[in-house]
């Protein structure tokens, strides 16, 4: 048996240890500085311009758009030398619209650091779309959504993608207009498996320059989303086949085109 004072003395200097690990100074968490990302809408090699701009597609329909936004969620950034940040899922969720010039800069708090790789979501996720309504607020409320009309109510479910517009090639609809809708979304099913449209995107980014993301000035990393894509990929869309896509099967023709749109055009550091 080992003498009492010998006990004693372990147990005082294994609490001594504890309490110098505790007091000791903790790491800081890294710096934080702005990350911007720029969706620019184009269509083709020409800026997008709502109601004005007359386009073509694959199909050779020429249309105009009246109205353009979707969801940009879930980002995460990754640095030259593998390390990834997953911004705060709280403060990670936009919607871009091509009326409102400022919705178009998406700007999160990132670590300092170069970054090589960019991801995002194309839509809403599973988990956000299914999550307590007080827990979905900003552009994510449904109330303010439904003013964006990108909630559908009767659905439980965020339109990711939406755009409208004019072509000669689509019916008349009973207002009297030959106009095409396509409202995309379907996040897998809540009770019972759906089709699933949400996309993730990832960018390199080295080719057109890396984000070098530093306190006192803001990299902004450009992209052009080119909706010609969306007509124009791995299925052609036709606007006279198929004018209204919205909660059906055929959605995820047009969901799967949805990642050759963003294209890295420069970062601005």
């Amino acid at each position: 048996m080992k003498p009492i004072y010998i006990v004693i003395l372990t147990v005082l200097t294994a609490l001594s240890a504890c309490s110098k690990k505790d007091d000791a100074p903790q790491p800081q968490a890294a710096n934080k500085a702005t990350l911007s990302l720029q969706f620019d809408n184009i269509a083709g090699d020409r800026n997008l311009q709502l109601n004005t701009g007359t386009y073509k597609n694959a199909s050779g329909e020429q249309f105009t758009v009246q109205l353009l936004q979707y969801f940009i969620s879930n980002i995460k950034v990754r640095t030259k030398d593998d390390q990834e940040f997953i911004v705060p899922q709280d403060e990670s969720y936009f919607l871009v619209k091509e009326s409102d010039g400022a919705s178009q800069f998406c700007k999160v708090k990132v670590p300092e650091g170069d970054y090589k790789t960019l991801t995002f979501t194309l839509g809403v996720d599973s988990l956000r779309n299914t999550m307590d309504i007080s827990k979905r607020t900003g552009v994510l409320d449904p109330t303010g959504g439904m003013d964006d009309g990108m909630y559908w109510g009767w659905n439980s479910g965020y339109i990711f993608f939406k755009m409208e517009g004019t072509s000669e090639q689509a019916p008349i609809d009973p207002t009297g207009v030959r106009k095409f809708r396509f409202h995309i979304g379907g996040f897998g099913g809540y009770s019972a498996p759906t089709f699933n449209n949400i996309k993730t995107v990832t960018v390199d980014l080295s080719a057109a320059g890396i984000a070098r993301v530093r306190q006192g000035r803001e990299s902004n990393v450009h992209f052009f989303v080119d909706i010609m894509k969306m007509f124009n990929g791995k299925t052609n869309i036709s606007i006279a086949a198929n004018p209204q896509v919205m909660f059906s099967n055929y959605s995820v023709n047009v969901a799967n085109n949805f990642s050759s749109m963003f294209y890295h055009d420069h970062t601005e550091n």
